[in-house]
């Protein structure tokens, strides 16, 4: 994984459909975010160095490791990093395993800028700055 430049927030991103993992990630690199993409929780897991992220991005439904198990797993590992879990139509059992990992919920489809004011919403105040600054 490539290290997190000052001025870029770095935002992990895990979705298994490859259209839209791509397209997720054009979109926030043009919003100002470097991000790292991947197809399965596994992948990410087995990241040697996950310190420098700003934001967590994960597909509920991954073949695999589900997104809430994956969190789960970070989560016990000690990594407080802000999480946020996308899906459609989630229903009270994972809300609940969700709010457990201390991850949002953001239900497709993802529509406007959805994503990026969800991101930017659990940002740390210094990655929000980093994100308006005029240099990025």
């Amino acid at each position: 994984m490539r290290a997190q430049t000052p001025s870029r927030p770095l935002v992990i991103l895990v979705d298994d459909d490859t259209a839209l993992r791509t397209a997720l990630k054009f979109s926030l690199e043009l919003d100002g975010f470097a991000v790292e993409a991947f197809e399965t929780a596994e992948e990410v897991l087995s990241q040697p160095v996950l310190a420098e992220v700003s934001c967590l991005v994960m597909d509920q439904n991954l073949p695999g490791l589900s997104g809430v198990e994956a969190l789960h797993q970070l989560r016990q590992k000690g990594m407080r990093t802000p999480a946020l879990l996308i899906t459609s139509n989630p229903g009270p059992t994972l809300r609940k395993a969700a709010a457990a990992t201390d991850a949002a919920i953001v239900e497709k489809p993802l529509l406007g800028d959805v994503l990026v004011g969800s991101i930017i919403g659990v940002l740390s105040p210094e990655a929000t700055r980093a994100l308006s600054a005029p240099n990025r």
